[in-house]
């Protein structure tokens, strides 16, 4: 692989942004910054460009969309996998959890069987993709039908997270059940009367869940594969994902259990279009309000690959956090939360996935994108 000097960069280090920096890139990672050696190397002048470590996201529902656009209306999975590629690379997200709901006909694409086949679709496209694409594998604790498919996608090594979640109204995201009949008829087109048939199967269900969700919890052990609770609403439910193994609370929906989760040693994550919305979708804990706590982790893109980088700048424009703590939420502590000690900062020795930004605020782009050293992306504007 060549070996790439970029100059004149604003480098993004973990406690200060340097001025005027140099990086040389060799053999897929960072060689040095400010390297004396730099004979053979092809230069790229970034021109005062802000050179920042590639995003990673650990929660991003986007393939489902891209495999089923409208509802009913499916791609061939094999482009869904590189359009989703595709759409990471430009947002400058160089490492990508694909979020897959596997809910049977509740929730994401159709059922368990075509969201296996998706994921699957998506490790394939990891031999060939511009990024680091990743499936993130979201359990319905209620749905009985999915365990086996899940195990054998660890199996195959399908799957590089697992996330347990639990949608029955009452708690967690939906308060009343109410709120869970709007969300699923306004995102899904569900029926009242396919709601009703759901939360009858789910009562019937929630008894079993338990054991369920210790046997994934245990394989996902086996194969190495982190694991994440998802929209927890109290100390005591942290307890238990974190008995399971869990290493990341996602969208917990107040203060006192994002406190809880992190004294439990738990990674919190929110979502960044929440920080650009100023709101949360489900009127829940406000992402802004997590970080002013300073009870956010990580920010992940949720459904919008686009939302990551604004809402990072817009926590710097606005006075909240410096630039260095707004870039460790989207890569340094995502990256520590999921276990990948190769990336997530710039320094020797540590994989080159970096991104050139150009532009301010809402308007910021990724202008050159590395991937494990392989420029994957350049676009210079009009």
């Amino acid at each position: 692989m060549k070996r790439q000097l970029l100059t004149n960069a604003r480098m993004v280090l973990e406690d200060t942004v340097e001025e005027r920096a140099d990086l040389l890139i060799e053999n897929g990672t960072i060689a040095a910054i400010g390297p004396a050696d730099t004979q053979g190397a092809e230069q790229v002048d970034l021109q005062g460009c802000l050179l920042a470590p590639g995003l990673i996201d650990l929660h991003c529902d986007a393939l489902e969309k891209e495999a089923e656009p409208r509802p009913n209306v499916h791609f061939p999975f094999e482009l869904a996998a590189a359009l989703a590629d595709k759409r990471n690379a430009v947002a400058g997200i160089t490492t990508v959890y694909h979020a897959l709901s596997f809910a049977n006909h509740e929730l994401g694409v159709r059922n368990n069987a075509v969201a296996a086949d998706l994921a699957r679709a998506m490790a394939r496209h990891r031999e060939i993709g511009m990024v680091d694409n990743r499936v993130h594998a979201r359990y319905e604790v209620t749905d009985e039908s999915a365990p086996d498919i899940l195990n054998a996608l660890l199996a195959e090594g399908a799957l590089q997270m697992l996330s347990f979640m639990d949608h029955s109204p009452g708690q967690g995201q939906f308060r009343d059940v109410e709120a869970y009949r709007n969300y699923l008829a306004k995102t899904y087109k569900t029926s009242a009367d396919d709601v009703d048939a759901i939360l009858d199967q789910k009562r019937a269900a929630a008894r079993g869940a338990m054991a369920r969700m210790e046997q994934l919890a245990g394989q996902a052990r086996q194969h190495k594969v982190p694991l994440a609770s998802h929209d927890d609403d109290s100390a005591e439910k942290v307890a238990v994902l974190k008995g399971l193994g869990a290493r990341i609370s996602e969208f917990p929906v107040n203060l006192e259990t994002a406190v809880a989760a992190r004294d439990n040693g738990l990674s919190t994550l929110f979502g960044a279009p929440n920080i650009l919305r100023n709101a949360s979708q489900s009127g829940n804990m406000k992402a802004l309000d997590a970080v002013k706590e300073g009870v956010a982790d990580c920010l992940c893109s949720d459904y919008s690959p686009a939302a990551l980088l604004p809402s990072v700048l817009r926590l710097v424009e606005d006075g909240h956090i410096s630039l260095p703590q707004a870039f460790a939420l989207v890569t340094r502590n995502p990256a520590r939360a999921a276990g990948l000690e190769d990336r997530g900062i710039i320094a020797p020795g540590k994989r080159a996935d970096l991104i050139a930004i150009a532009g301010t605020g809402l308007l910021a782009q990724a202008r050159q994108v590395w991937s494990g050293g392989q420029e994957v992306l350049r676009w210079q504007a009009r």
